[in-house]
């Protein structure tokens, strides 16, 4: 018999959201080490508010809704609220109740500061790490550091000589500008949306846009990221940031390992890995000139693995941009790129850690 599709409503309706939620789908790994991540880091979490006052929203909701925003592709956090208003699946990861009512999307733009004060992004990435069963699968000898361009929320048009000279741009919500025949660099011009990003292309022939630059440390043995941060944009950038990641893994009595593409093969860089006791394997960058990766180095057969295992780090960057929203940063000034870059790298992790801990002996 062909059912009825007439809606009838029922005077009591129980909903269970833990019975709801399969019982392997992936985000309940996921929930359970944010959980306790969380619980780690209650301390600093508590330091961030006043003890008087009306209550907040726990931290704790706020920090696993971004990460949904991260895992889900959510591209703005009014979406984001939305969502979670109406998906149970997102309301129980979130920690609310079938008929707890959602905050505000304000509520993200008036935490954030806060958020960014504790450096919270850092703390939970390294809380992560340190639980033990996400320790044990980490390297503590071998690792790859790289870096790669995130596009600034800011248009080249905001890109202004500082004097305050030049023609304005045409009338309108987006006047034309032309640029053609000025000379146009980061020591006389910046951009009037976000001052912090630089003009910088990525390579000879590539185009220049208005960006900052992200930088990661991953582990050999399963990829993981083990170190993040962001910076302004420059030719140095990449190796001045590598050295702030590798520092607190070196001076070791037992010599690590790091591989990095040939943008890190110059003298400076390769000398201040062996006075840190770490081994640079760093592609040769013999195009014109004599690498500074020689035959001490490139003998071992560890050189080559290095140098394979080091393009697993672009999976995390191409993530980042695919998946979790940072082809175009959604925030202005380099502190709150260098956080959401941060916590981008920490759901990286946690994606990957239930297939991982899974095929754990």
């Amino acid at each position: 018999m062909r059912g009825s599709d007439a809606v009838s409503g029922k005077l009591f309706s129980y909903v269970n959201l833990e019975e709801r939620v399969p019982a392997d789908h992936p985000l309940r790994v996921i929930r359970e080490i944010v959980n306790t991540t969380l619980s780690a880091m209650s301390v600093e979490s508590d330091a961030l508010y006043s003890p008087f006052g009306r209550e907040s929203i726990p931290p704790e909701r706020l920090l696993r809704a971004l990460l949904l925003q991260a895992f889900y592709t959510i591209r703005s956090e009014r979406q984001l609220v939305e969502r979670i208003d109406f998906d149970l699946l997102l309301r129980w990861f979130v920690g609310l109740g079938m008929d707890d009512p959602v905050w505000d999307a304000t509520t993200f733009t008036k935490n954030r500061d806060r958020l960014l004060a504790g450096e919270i992004a850092i703390k939970f990435l390294a809380a992560v790490l340190a639980q033990p069963q996400v320790k044990a699968l980490l390297s503590d000898e071998h690792f790859s550091v790289d870096g790669t361009l995130l596009e600034a929320w800011a248009s080249t048009k905001s890109f202004r000589p500082k004097d305050g000279s030049g023609p304005p741009p045409d009338p309108g919500r987006n006047g034309e500008q032309g640029f053609h025949g000025q000379k146009r660099s980061n020591e006389t011009h910046a951009s009037t949306t976000d001052p912090g990003a630089r003009l910088y292309r990525k390579g000879q022939g590539k185009e220049a846009k208005l960006c900052f630059m992200a930088h990661a440390l991953k582990e050999n043995r399963h990829g993981l990221i083990v170190g993040a941060v962001a910076t302004l944009a420059s030719g140095h950038a990449e190796r001045l940031a590598a050295r702030h990641l590798i520092e607190p893994h070196a001076n070791r009595p037992q010599r690590i390992t790091v591989g990095a593409d040939r943008g890190f093969d110059t003298q400076d860089f390769v000398a201040q890995m062996r006075q840190f006791n770490v081994t640079p394997h760093v592609a040769q960058n013999d195009n014109g000139r004599r690498s500074t990766i020689d035959r001490r180095t490139t003998r071992h057969p560890g050189y080559a693995i290095s140098l394979r295992s080091r393009e697993r780090i672009e999976e995390a960057f191409g993530w980042a941009k695919t998946v979790a929203g940072l082809r175009k940063a959604r925030h202005r000034g380099l502190p709150k790129i260098d956080w959401q870059f941060t916590f981008a790298m920490a759901a990286y992790n946690l994606v990957r850690l239930p297939r991982l801990l899974r095929a754990a002996p």
